[in-house]
């Protein structure tokens, strides 16, 4: 894995050091792809304003947060939904912080869940 080393604006890391970027083979290739199987939008992003595409990536990453959010109210509400499971979870918690409670509950439920789909899938296709 090689990496690109940039200075970037002042602030943008604490301090006036180096940022050294990774750069991933793998990941270079699927973008070299991408790009020339869609020439059209590559010459978009290349045209847009620095600030424009900037903007862009920042929404980005505030509908990813948005969705994490969702994902976590949701399932927060399921557990609050169900008396019984909102007690074994608060059981198997006991020992976890207060404050950290309810994220490491949405995150196990989320495992669980997740756990329970991937079983559902193979069941159905060693059904199949």
């Amino acid at each position: 894995m090689s990496t690109k080393t940039k200075t970037p604006p002042n602030g943008a890391n604490g301090a006036a050091e180096p940022y050294t970027y990774r750069i991933n083979p793998e990941v270079e290739k699927k973008l070299d792809g991408y790009i020339k199987d869609n020439p059209k939008f590559w010459t978009y992003v290349q045209d847009m304003p620095r600030d424009r595409l900037e903007r862009a990536l920042v929404l980005k990453e505030v509908r990813q947060v948005e969705r994490m959010e969702r994902i976590r109210d949701g399932l927060m509400k399921e557990i609050n939904g169900n008396p019984e499971t909102k007690q074994a979870y608060e059981t198997i918690l006991k020992n976890v912080p207060e404050n950290m409670r309810d994220l490491v509950m949405t995150q196990m439920a989320g495992q669980a869940k997740r756990a329970v789909a991937r079983s559902n899938r193979l069941a159905e296709s060693v059904g199949t």
